[in-house]
């Protein structure tokens, strides 16, 4: 085998060889930095905040040259500023006031995030396009860009992490933790249309929280942004953003631009307080506004430390438990501020044995038993639910959570509420009855009650429940009306007394039963039956019907009861008097006072001839349109059969009442009938 192979008698030299080598390459890198004298001390830094730049010197000791760098950098003063200290970049551009450029003075406004050159002086004079290179270097420690760390150094841009090390690659995350996961701030994002009135001129867009990050705000539409602000001291304030510009509202830089149909709003964070993004309008069009940042999660579970034991002696245990902390105010809040963040997980408590010494009194030995099965642990027990707050539409019902310990002999006793927080606490509230109230259901509008002029028509109204179910419980204020005036656009033929919307003239009322019909209507109305046969032969009776309150269900096209209350009006007389003629041929003459128990205080035997209206002529026209006239007859209330007209009070003969008939257009005739017809009229 090759490893096995006899060493040749060159071997060894080579071998040496390579050993002077390697020793020569080792001493030659020593001797490089050899060369070098040691490295001196930092020089001062270039600012005194906001991150600046401090530099290191060495000295070649070689007469040759020595290879390497004889300076170097490192980053320093790496507290924020002030905001009263101002741009860095601006206070080098305003150090040229008062220098003139070309015999003019001006006054100069940082040009930033050049792509070609970041770290030269660029500066623009104030209210004009002029943009001119003050100096080929900014100041050691300048950003390179407005949002980022990097910093120029001797004209050149250096890298610098969010660990402020130069050449460091590590950034903040979307949270602004440097080198972080994200865990601690969300997205949010959404759009708002806005919805505004002649008498709501602005509302709120958004809330933005203390600490958010990365904002992005654009409005499209005629409308305008505006903001309000609120620090944590509780200190108001208000921009109304009226022109394009970076503003530096409650400490927090603003970038604004406003263009003829659009708004943009920029805010790098993080806020130093409470912003709500409003709108106002401007115009008769509605406007969208779309939105984006990173909310932090200022409330977060933070664990406890464990309880005291739940024994001093013979064997105990303890439990931790989890607080919501405020990490704006440094203090434990209530659980639900960290509950309104879906991304908190609140920790479990951890459990463990403690105090397990024999007690003093015992024999000096006392087996810890497993607490689920001999000790059980503490458990929450709750009360029944109360009633509902409400029968529907939403309510809650609560009950009392409490926590209990068993003993080993199974009684039961109150304990402090930690013994429980290695379990959830169960709810102390819910909601019930969730399911919609009842609500009035309007079905569509009967059609006119006349054929031309001005009548009335109606409508169902049911009370629905959340089942679709007729029921009762709606609100009677709410209902909506059931029947309102209509107008046929067709006119009369002949001028038509004007009579009231509720006349209570009987022969109206029923007039209006002729067009309509006694049938059940999508309205809930009273529905008589027929009356019975009059109780006698001759002279004054009695008659009895059956009235329901009943309504057409459009729906299932059935006919339901319905409660008396749920149908308008006064119900229809049950009962009446009846008058079968004459007894023996004897003269009618009645007694009123027999008849008032009867009648009801209705009057209706004053009114035992009427007027009424019994169908209509004949069409006067087969086509073409015609009119048919209301045939009016004096009728026995009672029996049904027409009388002498002087029977009836003439002035309570109604009016005449014309319709519309034969409405089809009359067929063309053809040549041969005119001539016919016109033959016909000459004779021939």
């Amino acid at each position: 085998m090759e490893c096995c192979r006899r060493a040749t008698p060159g071997t060894p030299f080579l071998l040496l060889a390579f050993l002077l080598l390697s020793s020569r390459t080792a001493r030659s890198e020593e001797d490089r930095d050899g060369l070098w004298d040691a490295w001196g001390p930092w020089s001062e830094c270039s600012r005194t905040c906001g991150g600046g730049a401090s530099y290191s010197l060495r000295r070649c000791l070689s007469s040759k040259s020595c290879e390497g760098r004889n300076i170097r950098y490192r980053t320093c003063s790496n507290v924020d500023c002030p905001p009263e200290a101002g741009d860095f970049r601006a206070q080098q551009c305003s150090a040229h006031n008062d220098v003139k450029y070309h015999g003019q003075f001006y006054e100069w406004l940082p040009v930033s995030n050049d792509p070609d050159n970041p770290c030269s002086l660029k500066c623009q004079a104030k209210g004009t396009a002029l943009v001119v290179e003050l100096a080929p270097k900014v100041l050691d420690g300048t950003r390179c860009y407005t949002e980022s760390l990097d910093m120029c150094i001797s004209g050149l841009c250096q890298i610098v992490g969010c660990d402020h090390q130069l050449g460091s690659t590590i950034k903040e995350d979307n949270c602004g933790v440097c080198n972080g996961d994200g865990s601690t701030c969300r997205l949010v994002r959404g759009q708002y249309k806005s919805q505004l009135t002649a008498t709501k001129l602005d509302n709120t867009v958004v809330g933005i929280p203390y600490g958010s990050r990365h904002i992005r705000l654009v409005l499209k539409g005629p409308d305008h942004l505006y903001l309000e602000t609120k620090t944590l001291q509780g200190a108001k304030g208000e921009n109304n953003l009226s022109s394009t510009g970076i503003f530096l509202v409650d400490n927090s830089s603003v970038d604004f631009q406003k263009f003829p149909d659009k708004e943009i709003l920029r805010m790098a964070g993080p806020l130093t307080a409470d912003f709500i993004v409003k709108i106002r309008s401007s115009g008769p069009e509605n406007s969208t506004v779309q939105f984006i940042f990173y909310q932090p999660i200022i409330h977060r579970w933070r664990e406890t430390d464990f309880f005291p034991c739940s024994a001093t002696c013979g064997g105990g245990y303890q439990l931790t438990s989890a607080e919501c902390y405020d990490l704006r105010s440094n203090r434990v809040v209530a659980d639900q501020y960290c509950h309104y963040y879906p991304e908190n997980i609140k920790p479990k408590p951890k459990l463990q044995e403690c105090n397990l010494d024999p007690c003093p009194a015992s024999d000096g030995y006392k087996q810890i038993m497993p607490y689920d099965i001999y000790h059980p642990l503490p458990r929450w027990e709750a009360t029944p639910w109360t009633a509902c707050s409400s029968s529907c539409g939403g309510g809650i019902q609560s009950r009392a959570v409490s926590c209990v310990e068993e003993d080993i002999q199974g009684h039961v006793s109150s304990a402090e509420e930690w013994k429980c927080m290695y379990t959830p606490k169960m709810p102390t509230v819910q909601p019930c009855n969730i399911f919609d109230c009842p609500k009035w259901l309007a079905q569509e509008w009967s059609p006119c009650t006349v054929t031309c002029g001005q009548g009335l028509r109606y409508r169902v109204v049911l009370c629905i429940d959340h089942r679709e179910v007729h029921t009762g419980g709606c609100s009677p204020k709410t209902k909506p009306h059931i029947k309102e005036e209509c107008v046929i656009p067709t006119p009369c033929y002949k001028p038509k007394e004007k009579l009231p919307v509720e006349a209570k003239l009987p022969w109206y009322k029923q007039a209006q039963e002729f067009e309509e019909g006694a049938a059940v209507s999508e309205e809930p109305s009273f529905i008589p039956e027929a009356w019975s046969a009059c109780t006698v032969t001759c002279g004054v009776g009695t008659q009895v019907r059956i009235v329901r309150c009943q309504v057409l269900l459009s729906f299932s096209q059935s006919v339901a009861d319905l409660p008396v209350d749920e149908c308008e009006g006064p119900k229809p007389a049950s009962q009446r008097p009846c008058y079968a003629g004459p007894c023996h041929g004897e003269t009618p003459e009645f007694n009123l006072e027999e008849t008032d128990g009867l009648l009801g205080g209705l009057q209706d035997f004053d009114q035992l001839y009427d007027w009424e209206y019994e169908g209509f002529t004949k069409c006067s026209e087969s086509c073409g349109g015609g009119v048919q006239e209301a045939v009016v007859s004096c009728l026995n209330k009672q029996t049904r059969e027409p009388v002498d007209e002087n029977l009836c009070v003439t002035s309570r003969r109604p009016p005449q009442l014309l319709k519309s008939c034969s409405l089809d257009p009359c067929p063309a005739r053809s040549r041969r009938d005119i001539g016919r017809t016109a033959s016909g009229h000459l004779g021939y």
